[in-house]
């Protein structure tokens, strides 16, 4: 955002934004409080500051931030939009809305505030409003990506496949694109060619659109490549329908393939739609080895039930996915006859439940060093519980019973609409929140289940 300040406070706006970029927080704050110190009338340095509070988690600070900054300059399209998304991020639904009305009101053609308060109603799940929110921002603007992709978690929640892979197209452009010395393949004839698939996205997303592999071989390819995180890549390597992996920290060949592929566009090329999805498991596997190592270890003491209750707090959404702690699960937990197995990774991967258990709880994270050894202690496990996470994707690629806890807020598109089974994994069972956050509810409900399933399940050793 430009200013006209005098040209030492521009001097240290400057320097402030560089370092903001950078990601250096406490020093770029120092230099736009004496950025501001000079030019305290500047919306701009206002603006930049409330940013950089919004990333402290300062919330209270950046929404007066940001107030000061629309004192300063009140038909300020951009710095309402800005306020918009900060108070949406917090829930505050009713002051997002004001914000987002007020940038309409100032630019009634602005296919970005079309579009933020599309994302307001989808968060809201008025989703018919949110629809109508982003066709107006690309009625306005076409090539307005953001907008098209927001549109797309609207089309895939609703299983609007046919227009919803195509929107999802509209993600943002990947380098791979430009590292890759072949075109990207767009769905021409595959049989006789190779194809590398780049990564994108997480885990989970890895996990799960892997199994276009084996599409891709049925079609003829000769020969499937992919490219993955690191953690995944001796997971990948024996599912039976790739040729090469190689983690994305390794040398990958530019040259050598006939086409490239992002994983989740060969949906879109494959035609997927609701009644066609590639759902046959498993189509991962443990190493036999590390499994019989695991084997030996665990108990012979009832059912095994693995548990993972967070996930990766640079998610998105995490804070709504993830379970504030592992005692939440406390009545799952009070189940007798299991022996419960904690999944977890990250800082909650040794906790230990706060009341007393029937069973001690037995804690694998620290052990789990790849995807590949927890597939391998998932092949001894009975079921598997899980928040949203790349653990449930694993579980499902193997074929394993799983029973995956949603959050009301925000669920991802992939788990559709109000369905308690998934049509990707055919072992899954889905268990949604009532209202946002009320973790409590469903894990009642989760602990009933299991009381029910207990009773169907043999004794080990039984078939």
């Amino acid at each position: 955002m430009p200013t006209t300040c005098p040209a030492e406070a521009q001097h240290q706006f400057d320097e402030a934004n560089r370092l903001l970029q950078q990601g250096d927080l406490p020093t770029a704050e120092a230099h736009y409080k004496l950025a501001l110190a000079i030019a305290p009338d500047e919306a701009a340095i206002w603006a930049n500051l409330a940013l950089l509070q919004e990333r402290k988690g300062e919330i209270a600070d950046a929404v007066g931030s940001y107030s000061r900054a629309l004192a300063l300059q009140p038909a300020n399209t951009q710095i309402y939009l800005n306020l918009g998304v900060l108070l949406l991020n917090h829930k505050r639904f009713d002051d997002a809305e004001l914000a987002f009305r007020q940038a309409l009101e100032l630019s009634p053609a602005s296919a970005p505030a079309w579009s933020n308060l599309g994302v307001l109603w989808a968060c809201l799940k008025r989703e018919d409003e949110a629809e109508a929110c982003y066709r107006h921002a690309l009625n306005i603007d076409p090539h307005y990506a953001r907008a098209r992709f927001n549109l797309s978690y609207v089309l895939m929640r609703q299983g609007r496949f046919e227009e919803g892979w195509m929107a999802r197209e509209a993600r943002s452009d990947d380098p791979l694109g430009r590292y890759f010395q072949c075109p990207r393949w767009q769905g021409e004839e595959i049989a006789g060619k190779s194809i590398i698939i780049g990564f994108e996205a997480g885990f989970g997303d890895m996990l799960q659109f892997c199994r276009y592999a084996t599409l891709l071989k049925a079609h003829g390819a000769t020969r499937v490549s992919l490219v993955c995180h690191p953690p995944l890549k001796t997971l990948l390597q024996r599912m039976p329908t790739l040729d090469a992996v190689y983690g994305y920290d390794e040398a990958v060949p530019p040259t050598g393939h006939d086409y490239w592929c992002p994983p989740m566009s060969l949906p879109l090329h494959f035609a997927t739609r609701l009644d066609n999805i590639p759902h046959h498991v498993p189509y991962l596997f443990a190493d036999a080895l590390k499994a019989a190592q695991w084997q030996d270890r665990l108990v012979d003491a009832g059912p095994r039930v693995g548990l993972v209750w967070q996930g990766n707090a640079a998610f998105e959404n995490d804070q709504d996915r993830s379970m504030p702690a592992l005692d939440i699960l406390a009545p799952v937990l009070a189940v007798p006859g299991i022996q419960f197995v904690s999944l977890q990774k990250g800082p909650a991967e040794t906790a230990q439940p706060a009341v007393a258990t029937p069973a001690p709880l037995w804690v694998a994270g620290p052990e789990l060093q790849s995807f590949d050894d927890t597939a391998a202690l998932i092949a001894n496990l009975d079921l598997v519980i899980t928040v949203d996470t790349a653990v449930a994707h694993l579980a499902g690629a193997m074929g394993k019973p799983c029973w995956v806890l949603l959050p009301d807020y925000r669920p991802d598109w992939r788990w559709l609409t109000e369905r308690t089974d998934s049509p990707w994994y055919p072992t899954m069972t889905l268990y949604r929140q009532t209202s946002t956050g009320d973790w409590q509810t469903l894990v009642h409900s989760v602990a009933q289940d299991l009381h029910d399933w207990l009773q169907t399940q043999p004794a080990r050793g039984q078939s």
